[in-house]
């Protein structure tokens, strides 16, 4: 009899103030979205970053005098080179491409663009020693170490380009957040004013439970629940749209991107992880917003 009658009260309290319960429901799954992309975003650069750095390469290139004279890396100072990068400690292995080499590489990658395979036929690419390290932050190590000896003309590597994205990422992250931190303000004043006017409406029969012996938590627990209620279709909605947001926002945009492996693809575990987070947060949040209001601002 008191469940049914308290979830009465709910049902009663959302259908009264249905615009006001409407506005939370609509702010809190803004601010959810908003959260959840920042995940998303966090999500992506550690995925990018981990992607990378898997993949990251220091590439010695050599002078002229080596790659002509030297196809196999057999003669000085090659061989040395050679040697001594692999007994580096941090290098996980070495591959040497001589100029042949090279070219073939260069017409896989620019299969489709014949002019770019003509180009680098007419003008050689130098042989190059290629490092692949077990931790992309020896990379000064070896460049000091190395950079300066005779053969190599100059040392390229990935990881700048890897930070810069990674500080795309960031900022993403630090927009979306800070536009959630606003979105939870407004919900916030939204949670509170809800139940204040809702704990206003209903004092005379508030009023009346307290004279009959119902506990002040009794009477102030239908206004809570109507926050939690609220906030609960707000979650839902707010991973809906983090649901459909995935094919017709960000695998439109990076679609590309993603089939060619320059991105890694944002998965459904992905999407589950920060659904799991931000619904929590979402219903509690609202919890504790009305609880401090009803336990500060409403006396009956």
């Amino acid at each position: 009899m008191r469940l049914s009658f308290l979830f009465t009260e709910v049902a009663d309290g959302l259908r009264r103030n249905l615009t006001m319960t409407v506005a939370m429901i609509l702010t809190t799954a803004v601010s959810l979205m908003m959260l959840g992309g920042g995940m998303l975003s966090v999500r992506m650069a550690d995925k990018t970053e981990n992607f990378f750095i898997g993949r990251l390469e220091v590439r010695f290139y050599l002078d002229d005098a080596v790659s002509d004279t030297d196809p196999d890396c057999a003669a000085e100072p090659c061989k040395s080179l050679l040697a001594d990068l692999k007994g580096t400690s941090g290098v996980e292995s070495v591959q040497f491409l001589n100029r042949a080499d090279a070219l073939e590489e260069a017409k896989q990658l620019f299969a489709d663009q014949p002019e770019m395979v003509q180009y680098i036929a007419d003008s050689p690419l130098p042989a190059s020693l290629r490092v692949k390290m077990t931790d992309a932050d020896q990379y000064q190590h070896i460049y000091d170490s190395f950079a300066t000896r005779q053969g190599v003309r100059i040392v390229a590597n990935d990881k700048e380009f890897v930070d810069r994205l990674v500080s795309l990422f960031d900022g993403l992250r630090n927009a979306a957040f800070g536009l959630a931190l606003v979105m939870a303000l407004a919900a916030m004043l939204l949670v509170l004013n809800m139940v204040q006017i809702a704990a206003y409406t209903r004092r005379t029969e508030v009023g009346i439970m307290r004279l009959v012996g119902a506990t002040r938590w009794y009477t102030q627990l239908p206004f809570l629940l109507e926050a939690v209620a609220a906030a609960f279709v707000g979650s839902v909605l707010a991973i809906l749209g983090l649901v459909i947001a995935r094919p017709l926002v960000i695998d439109r945009a990076l679609g590309p991107l993603f089939d060619s492996n320059v991105f890694p693809r944002i998965t459904g575990d992905d999407i589950a992880v920060v659904a799991l987070t931000i619904a929590p947060i979402g219903i509690v949040f609202a919890a504790v917003t009305a609880y401090l209001t009803l336990r500060f601002y409403v006396r009956e």
